[in-house]
């Protein structure tokens, strides 16, 4: 077994209220391997954005650690990126310079850039969009920018925060589809929050449940369903079989 990417061991974290602590964590540990796609799931408040922040390293735990590529996660990383439910796109700045932002912040010169983040809207459809301005495009083209965002810096591990939960039915499932090519074209480490079990299962290697709050891994299930995967996996009797395991354990 290699060397894990990221293992986060026995996080907690509360948040000091009015009259009561908060714990939104309690002793919630995971790893994730290179190139590993993983989704949490878990009822509606049990911590699993908390959980990602952290991840991210915008959030210290209240205790427990964090180890990425084996060193203590202390804050943010360039080579750790979050994308979240919504795009948050700068409206004053065209879909290219949105993408272009991290890459700027980050020093790196303009020409380089610009043919970067073009590459990367290339890469998720967009190439005739680099000029619109977020008011022009449609919540799942908007969606799309925010992940070439996310990619553009060629992250190690890409954080998604129900990065659909947003969009209509149809626009998710496409999306997912595109969002499976992006991961197989690329092989980044992918760990998802969503509320879909079977978004989940049709993206993932393994799918980890969460308990109410406070959250705890609960159940790491391996989704052995052959890649690549299309529309028919939804379908196979195997898929239904998962389905009906990670409802039962949410329950």
């Amino acid at each position: 077994m290699p060397e894990p990417l990221l293992l986060a061991e026995q996080l907690t974290k509360s948040f000091t209220a009015p009259e009561t602590p908060l714990e939104a964590l309690a002793e919630a540990s995971l790893e994730l391997q290179p190139n590993e796609f993983v989704s949490i799931i878990g009822p509606s408040g049990c911590g699993k954005s908390t959980l990602l922040r952290i991840l991210a390293g915008l959030v210290r735990p209240t205790s427990g650690r964090v180890l990425f590529e084996g060193q203590p996660l202390t804050g943010p990383q360039r080579s750790i990126a979050l994308v979240f439910q919504h795009p948050n796109l700068m409206p004053w700045r065209s879909a290219l310079r949105n993408v272009m932002l991290p890459l700027e912040v980050a020093g790196a010169p303009r020409l380089e850039a610009e043919a970067r983040a073009r590459e990367m809207l290339a890469l998720v459809g967009l190439s005739e969009f680099v000029d619109s301005l977020p008011r022009d495009l449609s919540g799942g083209m908007a969606q799309r920018v925010a992940l070439a965002r996310g990619l553009v810096g060629q992250p190690d591990l890409l954080l998604l925060d129900e990065p659909f939960g947003a969009l209509d039915a149809l626009t998710r499932e496409r999306l997912n589809g595109e969002l499976l090519q992006l991961w197989q074209a690329r092989r980044v480490t992918v760990l998802m929050v969503t509320h879909s079990i079977q978004e989940a299962l049709y993206l993932s290697d393994g799918v980890l449940t969460m308990s109410p709050r406070p959250g705890r891994i609960t159940q790491d299930v391996r989704v052995e369903l052959a890649r690549p995967r299309t529309q028919e996996t939804l379908y196979l009797p195997r898929f239904a079989e998962l389905t009906r395991l990670l409802r039962d354990s949410l329950h």
